[in-house]
């Protein structure tokens, strides 16, 4: 059964870190893409960062280029997202996705391209 369980979500100060978790089970996840989703109240899920099971590239959105970095632990089959210099506008549920459908492929944030979704955990960013 597949299965993606996000975690390390909470409450930070602006400009605090946090590092969220995504634990994937049921299928190997070096051979397959991983995104970031979030999605903010009132908003549309929007890409936040993806890792490619090709050539081992990585995506950033524009808001969190230079502030986020996306990693893989193959051998933990898990994948993470450590988030620093975090902003208010970064309050959203986190969701991580998998690209079940294609293996060795280069990511890109649609959200159409990930069949298999995490339930989400929260980041709140206040002061």
């Amino acid at each position: 059964q597949v299965q993606l369980v996000e975690s390390g979500g909470g409450l930070v100060q602006p400009g605090g870190s946090l590092r969220l978790s995504c634990e994937a089970s049921g299928f190997t996840l070096d051979f397959h893409a991983i995104g970031w989703f979030r999605q903010a109240p009132g908003k549309e899920r929007e890409g936040v960062s993806c890792s490619s099971s090709s050539d081992g590239s990585s995506y950033y959105s524009n808001s969190v280029k230079g502030r986020f970095t996306i990693s893989r632990d193959n051998a933990k089959n898990t994948v993470y997202l450590q988030m620093n210099s975090l902003k208010p506008e970064g309050t959203a549920v986190y969701f991580c996705a998998a690209d079940l459908g294609r293996t060795n492929s280069t990511c890109r944030p649609y959200l159409n391209d990930f069949d298999s979704w995490g339930q989400g955990t929260q980041v709140t960013v206040s002061s």
